[in-house]
């Protein structure tokens, strides 16, 4: 594919977008714009170790930390290793173990958990998880895990010669973990008191948000605090908290537009903006400027039966090249138009990164920039 074929199907993309992005704006329902304040997961993270392994595991003499944590484990069963033994063991891992509680867990629920070597163990494919706690932020354990891995990666090697797909030094373990304690969460603590808190700041959506429960339930159980959090006058019966919640949930309501935002992902060079885009009056020129050094070897020979060496001459040639470049008025007051105004500057996307810049310290572009 062409650059000139390439950058129209970049441009064709961003049209599209702007198309989808120029819709109306679409009635959503609370759950998907705010969340309960405390309703949340709470992350854990324990160190276990894996066995099992067919010869992939940690080189115990590279990974010390591993031998120490099996003689621990094997103290606690019972098992005492003589002092100074170097056990070479390739079918064990010290590995990381996390998982996610999610509200309102009990004791005996499962978890899926995953796992990730912490070492230099090559695959953990074939391997078992040993009993392992799993801790919260403040030290307590809350779940313990422990059971056979599911790695999708695979390779295999021969004669020197390797090959593999995806890695294999994780794997994940579906049920993996049981519940052993659970995070208190009393909602309507006081006097049925809860808060709604948006997922975006905006003082617009707030107070749309407020509205269309107030008129939901007809009499004003919603107030504004911020921006963020909407305070609700809940029921303090249980039962009905749950309906209350349940019935908030799915109110609908119509956000407000979000704020005129370019997103630049300098990895990829990749450009997005919103629909909220708009550029004033301003003049571009635009132009690249190339270097090219072309060094070419040549060898120098002596006379035959003179004293001289045979060398390596480098000869090396530098050219600048600069494309043409004619200020042009870029101008719009939509997407759309936006977009027709820098397509005809003719950039590519790295080169349009550094024209959106220079447009908004020159006061053009009325746009936030945001650089991934």
């Amino acid at each position: 594919m062409t650059a000139s074929s390439l950058r129209l199907v970049t441009w064709l993309l961003v049209l599209l977008l702007a198309a989808l992005l120029a819709l109306p704006a679409q009635a959503e329902r609370i759950r998907e714009i705010a969340g309960f304040a405390g309703v949340r997961d709470n992350v854990l993270v324990g160190y276990g170790l894996v066995v099992g392994l067919d010869g992939t595991g940690d080189q115990t003499m590279q990974a010390p930390f591993t031998g120490q944590s099996l003689t621990n484990m094997l103290s606690q069963l019972g098992i005492t290793v003589p002092p100074g033994t170097n056990m070479q063991l390739r079918n064990v891992a010290a590995v990381m173990v996390t998982a996610d509680l999610p509200p309102f867990s009990r004791p005996g629920q499962r978890l899926d958990v995953n796992v990730s070597s912490v070492g230099n163990a090559r695959s953990l494919r074939g391997g078992t998880l040993l009993m392992t706690p799993l801790k919260g932020a403040d030290g307590d354990t809350y779940a313990i895990a422990q059971g056979n891995l599911l790695v999708a990666g695979a390779g295999a090697e021969a004669g020197g010669s390797s090959v593999q797909i995806n890695q294999q030094a994780g794997g994940r373990i579906a049920g993996g973990a049981m519940v052993e304690r659970e995070v208190a969460l009393d909602l309507g603590a006081n006097g049925g008191l809860l808060e709604l808190e948006l997922k975006e700041t905006d003082f617009g959506t707030a107070q749309r948000v407020v509205s269309a429960i107030n008129n939901e339930f007809g009499r004003p159980v919603a107030a504004a605090r911020n921006g963020r959090v909407i305070a609700l006058d809940g029921p303090a019966n249980d039962n009905s908290r749950v309906n209350f919640m349940a019935r908030v949930e799915n109110i609908r309501v119509t956000p407000m537009e979000a704020a005129a935002r370019v997103v630049f992902n300098s990895r990829t060079g990749s450009v997005v903006m919103n629909s909220a885009v708009t550029l004033h009056r301003a003049a571009v020129a635009h132009g690249n400027l190339s270097i090219v050094i072309d060094t070419r070897f040549g060898v120098s020979q002596p006379a035959p039966f003179g004293e001289g060496e045979t060398v390596v001459v480098p000869d090396s040639e530098i050219e600048i090249q600069q494309q043409d470049a004619y200020l042009r008025m870029v101008e719009g007051a939509d997407l759309v138009d936006v977009v027709n105004a820098l397509n005809v500057l003719g950039a590519t996307p790295d080169d349009l990164m550094a024209i959106l810049e220079a447009l908004k310290a020159a006061g053009s572009l009325r746009a936030d920039l945001e650089i991934l």
